[in-house]
């Protein structure tokens, strides 16, 4: 077999360095399950009202917008695999904090320095798994992320489960101290990993990149190849040798706002638009609400005891991560486009049943078992349909489509509107639903959902397949009235 056709593992071990990049989605997505649960017990422990517990749910998020726009430029400036390990110290940090807790204020700060790291790890897990992995794979590994948090948010709810039982004061704080170990057993653990190899180039260390390139490719010809689709989109002439030898001047960001924001080319503009809307539409049809209230709603659907409760919820992290598993197989054969708009219909259905269930439980006194069913049902396939879709799709599609100068401070911007909608839902939905009843809030969400299937129905072309270096085309071609084409 000739030199350049030599054949390596170089997807066993990009898929192992991208599951490894994930476990920082595992550390998020407890935290974000568990304290769904521990919110039962610091209400009674600390005598919070109902505000204090929608500021303490939804801060996380406020900060984590914070996060995602300073990782951004950092991940530009120090790499992605060290902004890694930043993510995975301030989530111990935040754990510590948190676990310790003698009052809100604390807790409060804890959960803030979380947030933070919340932040970075949104951003940089899914953009290191797609600057990792080739085309054909790209979907299954830059989905991992969050299939992690989805096994996450299933062990938090395991974990309040069984440290319920515990004494009030210790419950709570074990449930949300446990995360600094994972926390900092990956923060040295992500050190064993190579850089991006388009971070690599970008910062002129060419050698170094082809290198990784080497390792993360089957085959030496798909190294070489990938090598100079990278140059080309970094700008580095590949006829000119001199260049090749010094490249052009490193590249830390810096004009990025600018390209995006202040005077963006039309493809730039479409793509910050793609971002911005589904990052938008994933948290405003009503997920959050779901995952982070799921109590709430089974005790209004009429599930009275804590057990019952943090079982049925149970319930929830097990169709999520079942979904996001089935996901993650689908996206390089389904296409990211049929997905969305498949979930999406799915959501609307579900979310239209779950409140007319709820509002015939509001309307009478009398305990009505089929409304009960009816309403964890609906839950469910809303939990079920999010999570083969919009979930996954969002994170790998938002974090592929910028060109390589841009990627990581476009979707740090996407990241932070993701964030920023989270908690508005997060720190509102109490609010909402006392105002408009439980059932009228799942109808509004019914209703942004109908939204979210026309936009991207519009403006979100297929990725599936395509280089990295070709999303700029992709979006190019695709004007207003051809935006739709499927391109295989």
């Amino acid at each position: 077999m000739e030199l350049g056709n030599k054949e390596h593992n170089g997807s066993t071990y990009a898929t192992a360095c991208a599951i490894v990049t994930s476990m920082i989605s595992i550390i998020f997505g407890y935290d974000t399950g568990v304290m769904s649960g521990a919110m039962i017990f610091i209400k009674e422990d600390l005598g919070i009202s109902d505000t204090q517990q929608e500021v303490l749910a939804g801060i996380l998020n406020i900060c984590a917008l914070v996060g995602s726009l300073t990782a951004g430029r950092t991940a530009d400036y120090i790499g992605r695999r060290y902004t890694i390990t930043v993510a995975s110290i301030l989530f111990m940090v935040g754990s510590i904090l948190m676990g310790y807790g003698p009052n809100y204020t604390i807790l409060m700060f804890g959960r803030c320095v979380a947030g933070i790291g919340v932040g970075f790890a949104l951003l940089i897990a899914p953009i290191y798994s797609i600057e990792i992995s080739s085309a054909k794979s790209r979907g299954f590994l830059a989905s991992l992320p969050e299939l992690c948090i989805g096994i996450g948010i299933l062990l938090g709810y395991v974990v309040n489960y069984l440290l319920g039982k515990l004494s009030l004061k210790l419950g709570w704080r074990l449930m949300l101290g446990i995360a600094a170990i994972p926390s900092l057993a990956l923060a040295f653990g992500i050190l064993a990993m190579p850089e991006s190899p388009r971070w690599l180039v970008m910062q002129g260390h060419l050698g170094k990149a082809k290198k990784v390139l080497l390792q993360i490719s089957d085959t030496e010809q798909e190294a070489e190849l990938r090598f100079k689709e990278i140059k080309i989109a970094v700008g580095i002439d590949e006829n000119d040798l001199e260049k090749m030898v010094k490249p052009p001047k490193k590249n830390n960001g810096e004009g990025v706002w600018k390209e995006l924001v202040v005077r963006p080319s039309y493809p730039v503009r479409w793509i910050l638009i793609a971002a911005v809307g589904i990052h938008f539409f994933e948290h405003a049809t009503g997920i959050e609400a779901v995952m982070l209230y799921s109590p709430r709603i089974f005790k209004k659907a009429g599930v009275t005891s804590k057990d019952k409760l943090l079982l049925t919820t149970i319930g929830v992290g097990i169709t999520k991560v079942f979904f996001l598993l089935m996901a993650t197989f689908l996206l390089d054969k389904v296409g990211r486009r049929r997905l969305l708009l498949v979930s999406t219909g799915g959501m609307i259905c579900s979310l239209l049943v779950l409140g007319f269930s709820l509002t015939m439980v509001d309307m009478t006194q009398k305990e009505l078992l089929w409304a009960l069913a009816l309403s964890i049902v609906a839950t469910y396939m809303y939990v079920a349909f999010f999570n083969i879709g919009l979930g996954p799709v969002t994170w790998v599609y938002s974090s592929e489509i910028f060109p390589l100068n841009l990627r990581a401070q476009g979707a740090s911007i996407g990241v932070a509107v993701n964030r920023l909608t989270n908690a508005a839902i997060s720190m509102s939905f109490i609010s909402i639903y006392k105002t408009i009843t439980i059932g009228g809030a799942f109808f509004m969400f019914a209703g942004i959902s109908i939204l979210a299937w026309i936009f991207f129905y519009f403006f979100l072309p297929e990725t599936k397949g395509r280089a990295l270096e070709e999303m700029e085309t992709i979006f190019n071609k695709n004007n207003k009235g051809n935006v739709t084409t499927e391109i295989e």
